[in-house]
């Protein structure tokens, strides 16, 4: 292994930053995938504007199983990779990319059938629900173009390597911020398709993302086995990715699940308010990206050195990429307070819109420093192969602190109040975790590598 992909050695923040870097942009580009379908959404309507936002926690919920499979080979590989077992990271890889493509396949045909009774479910009515209908269906039928690239991007990044999977994802971005609006509102021989074009472009986008994530794991790094397993082989392969991944998953999905269950009691507010929340959770998204970059740096930082038995290397990536987070949110608190209500207005033109998203924007942000210690310890502990440490985090954040507080808040104040109640979520969990992370690391040693 080349040197700048050893990061069992040299120092930690240099590391981190090398990997952190390149994710950057890749999330950037994304992330800016759906800001800019909420930008020409914007533009048909405040209806199709508020159908997008009763979407975002369902599609972050379904991208959640990629996220989680993509953890779970990243972990396993990332292991492999720093014990020297380089052929037992290669059929980790190869047998998570088929794991991910029967199982992405399953919950598409789920979805596609369950659209009307999930979004009812979550407080959508007449005309919302039937444009609702009409992007989901084709967002459905996509998803398999996204599930199996971001897993083979979290193979490619295991190894060391997150400049290459970070360019496969700013070229499906452009492709997606080039096309998406010929489809929404038409151009040429193509017709006006509306909010399905929203979707249209996105499907199109992934198929970059397809060919460039298999381009990468095969031919660059040249990790699949094309040679079949024994079944018994597979089977333990999918058990080592799935007892990560499956905890994973589920921990990556509480978060939009907690989302949409906020998005259902903030719906009693009217829907221009649930507008302004799903415009303002879409911008905060983007405002996070160095945590959330950070966040996928510290899987293989913490997989490899925990395979070569260094520990201290884990807990000083953590402590480092929590300072990160306060000084980051400390920016974010400044520049929203000054500068929300005109970004909003980029996306809306209704005052109320605004007006509910403007107050989220200079509530929230300043306390996202704990929700970025959330997700960087439960990547590290999915890294380790404790994902089940992971959920628990997540949980802690969205299940016991994020939905409790905002449901009191709807009951006996006011959206703005909700707000208030997600930003003391946020502070609450970033200093329960933090201190939990670190407290563990410090009582488990990690294991001796078991090859030189």
């Amino acid at each position: 292994m080349a040197d700048k992909r050893d990061l069992t050695a040299g120092p930690t923040w240099q590391k981190l930053l090398q990997l952190a870097g390149p994710m950057v942009f890749g999330i950037i580009a994304v992330i800016s995938v759906s800001l800019i379908d909420t930008y020409y959404v914007g533009q048909l309507g405040t209806q199709e504007l508020t159908a997008l936002s009763f979407t975002f926690p369902v599609t972050l919920t379904v991208s959640s199983l990629a996220i989680g499979l993509g953890a779970g080979a990243s972990s396993v590989v990332s292991r492999a990779v720093g014990a020297g077992a380089r052929d037992d990271a290669k059929r980790l890889a190869t047998d998570s990319l088929v794991l991910a493509l029967i199982l992405v396949v399953a919950v598409a045909i789920i979805g596609f059938f369950l659209i009307n009774p999930l979004f009812t479910l979550l407080g959508a009515t007449g005309e919302t629900l039937a444009l609702i209908g009409r992007y989901m269906r084709i967002w459905f039928l996509a998803i398999p173009l996204l599930v199996v690239p971001i897993v083979a991007n979290s193979i490619v990044r295991a190894v060391g390597d997150t400049f290459w999977p970070s360019v496969v994802m700013v070229s499906s971005a452009l492709t997606n911020i080039a096309i998406t609006p010929v489809f929404i509102f038409g151009l040429g021989p193509v017709p006006a398709f509306g909010i399905e074009g929203a979707a249209i472009g996105t499907l199109v986008a992934w198929l970059v993302t397809v060919f460039g994530a298999f381009a990468l794991v095969a031919l660059r790094e040249e990790m699949l086995d094309l040679t079949w397993p024994a079944f018994s082989v597979l089977a333990n392969s999918w058990k080592r990715v799935l007892a990560v991944g499956l905890p994973a998953s589920l921990g990556n999905a509480v978060n939009p699940i907690g989302i949409a269950v906020v998005t259902s009691f903030i719906a009693a507010f009217g829907d221009v308010v649930v507008a302004g929340f799903g415009v303002a959770t879409r911008i905060e998204s983007l405002a996070v990206i160095p945590m959330l970059a950070l966040s996928s740096a510290i899987g293989p930082f913490a997989g490899q050195n925990w395979g070569a038995g260094k520990c201290g290397r884990v807990a000083e990536a953590l402590r480092f990429s929590y300072m990160v987070c306060a000084v980051w949110a400390g920016v974010l608190g400044v520049f929203f307070w000054f500068a929300a209500e005109p970004i909003i207005g980029v996306f809306s033109q209704d005052a109320e819109v605004i007006g509910a998203a403007t107050t989220y924007l200079t509530i929230v942000p300043l306390s996202i420093w704990g929700y970025g210690v959330v997700i960087i310890s439960a990547g590290a502990f999915n890294a380790l192969g404790r994902s089940h440490y992971g959920l628990g985090l997540y949980l802690v954040r969205t299940a016991v602190l994020y939905v409790p507080l905002s449901f009191v808040a709807a009951q006996f104040a006011s959206s703005d109040a909700v707000f208030y109640a997600i930003a003391a979520a946020n502070v609450l969990a970033g200093i329960a975790v933090g201190g939990f992370a670190l407290y563990w690391l410090s009582n488990h040693p990690a294991p001796e590598p078991a090859t030189a």
